[in-house]
């Protein structure tokens, strides 16, 4: 879709508009140049390029959409056959605008819309081709220049020139052969890092195992503890009622003893007694 133009529309609607500017391309191009006013022109001047770009296309499709501007089969035949081959070598540009003052009774600005036709073309080249075109030409002067500074060196720098060559052939190599270093570097290194990741893996197994291990002996070391306190308990009690039959069996043989004592003594006493009474008897008798 076409940008839509700024400033006011010609005529009173679009369709009146689109009249408007075929029939002052139709006088254009029938007549080479017309005088309109400069909004007009300005507004003319890109569908009267647009369709010599069509013109110069030449095939059937282009004839028939200029002929949905322009009706005039005249002027579509004269665009087609002697204005666009005009144009052949030209990319763009196909008018000029001139202003010519402004115009008697309402002062409107006017200007003069004409197609340039058989003017050379003077077309600079863009920049990259400039730039291409004078390297190859600084290039040369300076070749040129060396060449008459030392004209009696030339034969003798043949060989010189060869030797850059092959100094080059010889660091392509270095270089492939350091390319082929490093592969192998990477690889080798490679290679080293799983090595030592499968040691690594081995060795957290080992731990492992060895702490399953020490946890096993830990807990066989605990139950033989266990047992050991079980005995010593065991054997404390055993003592302790050994012990204490002791202290019973000495009290009784104690107490036996003391009974066999005081049994004596009461035995005793009283015949002791019976003695003094007899022998105070005998005295009394006596006396």
């Amino acid at each position: 879709m076409p940008t839509p133009t700024k400033g006011h529309r010609l005529g009173g609607s679009p369709a009146h508009e689109r009249h408007i500017l075929a029939n002052l391309a139709t006088a254009l191009f029938q007549h080479g140049r017309i005088i309109t006013t400069e909004a007009k022109a300005r507004r003319l001047r890109p569908v009267a390029e647009r369709l010599i770009t069509f013109a110069k296309r030449g095939d059937l499709h282009a004839r028939r959409h200029v002929l949905t501007v322009v009706t005039d089969q005249g002027v579509v035949h004269q665009l087609f056959t002697e204005i666009a081959p005009e144009f052949s070598e030209r990319d763009g540009g196909y008018t000029r605008i001139t202003k010519i003052g402004p115009r008697k009774g309402d002062n409107a600005a006017m200007a003069v819309i004409e197609l340039v036709r058989g003017e050379p073309v003077a077309a600079k080249p863009r920049r990259r081709t400039r730039r291409a075109e004078a390297r190859p030409a600084a290039a040369a002067a300076a070749a040129t220049a060396t060449a008459i500074a030392q004209p009696e060196a030339a034969p003798d720098e043949a060989p010189e020139a060869a030797a850059p060559d092959e100094a080059a052939e010889l660091d392509e190599s270095t270089e492939v052969d350091d390319r082929a270093e490093a592969a192998e570097a990477d690889e080798a290194d490679d290679s080293a890092e799983v090595d030592d990741r499968a040691e690594a893996d081995e060795a957290d197994e080992a731990d492992d195992s060895a702490e399953v291990d020490d946890s096993a002996e830990a807990d066989e070391a605990d139950e033989a503890d266990d047992g050991a306190e079980v005995d010593d308990s065991a054997e404390v009690d055993d003592r302790a009622e050994v012990d204490d039959g002791a202290e019973a069996d000495s009290a009784e043989a104690d107490d036996s003893a003391e009974a066999g004592v005081s049994g004596g003594a009461g035995d005793a006493h009283p015949g002791e007694a019976k003695i003094v009474d007899e022998a105070d008897a005998e005295r009394d008798q006596d006396a």
